[in-house]
């Protein structure tokens, strides 16, 4: 059974620091796609950074420099290490598995097959 689970979020000030984690089990992590989206009420989920199996990594411009995607086998985990982060990163924070379809980076949130729930992140002074 294929899971992904998120934890990590929380309340931070501006400026401030997280790092999320998406824990994943039920099929072999290495050989996947992962991706990183954010969703604020209103608005559609959109991608913010992507992990491929092949070991590439994308970031959407407005966390470029900021945020940073890595994987660790061992412990079945991708996480997103956020810094300098500003008001407009509060969101709820979802990772996806990229679904059979396609290949790689950048992940789009219709290619993903599961999705965590998801974990909150508001940034506020």
């Amino acid at each position: 059974q294929v899971q992904l689970v998120e934890s990590g979020g929380g309340l931070v000030q501006p400026g401030g620091s997280l790092r999320l984690s998406c824990a994943a089990s039920g099929f072999s992590l290495p050989y996947n796609t992962i991706g990183w989206f954010r969703q604020v009420p209103g608005k559609e989920r959109e991608g913010i950074s992507c992990s491929s199996r092949d070991g590439s990594t994308t970031y959407a411009d407005s966390v470029k420099g900021r945020f940073t995607i890595s994987r660790d086998v061992a412990k079945k985990t991708v996480y997103l290490q956020m810094n300098t982060l500003k008001f407009e990163d509060t969101a709820i924070y979802y990772c996806g598995r990229r679904g059979p379809y396609g290949d790689g980076c950048p992940l789009s949130p219709k290619s993903v097959d599961y999705w965590g729930q998801g974990t909150q992140v508001t940034v506020s002074s």
